[in-house]
């Protein structure tokens, strides 16, 4: 890693396929960073574990988050692309940081309070300190730079308070990482709730676009997306979120502005702009997906990847772990 370059940690559970949202929100952007930044790009599969896993399909989705991090053109030579239960650190440095982290931090995060009551019968310790392990991820690396989400911004400045509070301990350790919002991402929203983020969770699958999703599939739940009163193809977030949301996925998928779109359409009906705008999602993610299915068929070279970045990756690791541990008084023999 070139040490006069800023470091960014992104990472993203293997807990379903990735959505449109995203895909132009952040993957669409992340190539263009590999020349510019160091990237680590983790495939955090220790944070599914607060939900209950069938072992064998998350080792698959592992495999397939992997095959769209290549599809998408992140390049594994450019990119570290690995497996967090692969670096034995994430966890080691989650226990100390959890150390430095107050019950009532955690007991605030708004995504532990929703995830408790959409799985009632396993509000587990994990859930609970899965902020921590967050921080971990991010602080393990010196990292400078964090794509996040709005509904990600409360574990970042977690992050950043106890980076903050180790460092006044201890002395200048941790980087504190900053939000990093990629230059023309786009916020993409639910096709049928369009006043919420769309998302893989969802358990209504019109809400979302996959990656994976075929042609016709897509084009279909576009047809059914939510529009709104009147007939007008305009850009107005307040009272038209669903033209809105469509405006943004055309202009984003196809890298124009949103007055590019307004003037396209001017005079179109709502029915004829929805069959464009998955039409040009479908053309535009039909290259990502030729590419991978060709990669999710090669396991020797997803393993290869996963192998070599582990290595790499546990390198930089270890470098902050020995620096912690020799901080808070352990006697280091790593």
């Amino acid at each position: 890693m070139d040490p006069d370059k800023k470091t960014i940690f992104s990472g993203i559970q293997p807990s379903g396929s990735i959505t449109l949202g995203n895909y132009l929100g952040a993957l669409k952007n992340f190539g263009k960073l590999q020349d510019k930044y160091n990237c680590y790009y983790c495939v955090v599969d220790m944070h599914t574990l607060t939900v209950r896993q069938d072992p064998q399909a998350l080792r698959e989705r592992s495999y397939q988050l992997l095959a769209l991090y290549l599809a998408c053109g992140l390049d594994p030579d450019k990119n570290v692309l690995f497996m967090q239960s692969h670096v034995s650190g994430h966890a080691e440095l989650s226990w100390i940081l959890g150390c430095y982290t107050y019950i009532g931090e955690l007991s605030r995060m708004t995504q532990f309070k929703d995830k408790s009551q959409r799985h009632a019968d396993n509000v587990n310790g994990g859930l609970f300190t899965y902020p921590v392990l967050m921080a971990a991820d991010i602080l393990l690396y010196k990292t400078h730079l964090v794509p996040i989400g709005v509904d990600q911004k409360q574990h970042l400045e977690l992050a950043r308070n106890i980076a903050e509070r180790f460092n006044n301990i201890y002395g200048e350790t941790f980087v504190v990482p900053e939000p990093f919002i990629p230059q023309n991402s786009a916020k993409i929203m639910s096709l049928q709730e369009p006043e919420k983020k769309m998302s893989k969770s969802d358990t209504n699958t019109n809400n979302f676009i996959l990656l994976t999703d075929p042609e016709d599939v897509i084009i279909k739940k576009f047809k059914k997306a939510v529009t709104d009163s009147g007939c007008e193809i305009v850009y107005d977030e307040e009272n038209k979120p669903g033209i809105s949301n469509l405006i943004n996925i055309y202009a984003s998928i196809n890298d124009i502005s949103r007055d590019d779109v307004m003037k396209e359409f001017e005079g179109s009906r709502y029915g004829d702009f929805k069959i464009a705008v998955g039409t040009s999602v479908a053309s535009a993610l039909a290259p990502i997906q030729k590419k991978y299915f060709e990669y999710i068929e090669d396991k020797g070279y997803l393993n290869s990847i996963f192998n070599k970045n582990a290595e790499i990756a546990r390198e930089n690791a270890n470098k902050t772990l020995k620096e912690v541990y020799e901080k808070v008084g352990f006697i280091v023999n790593r």
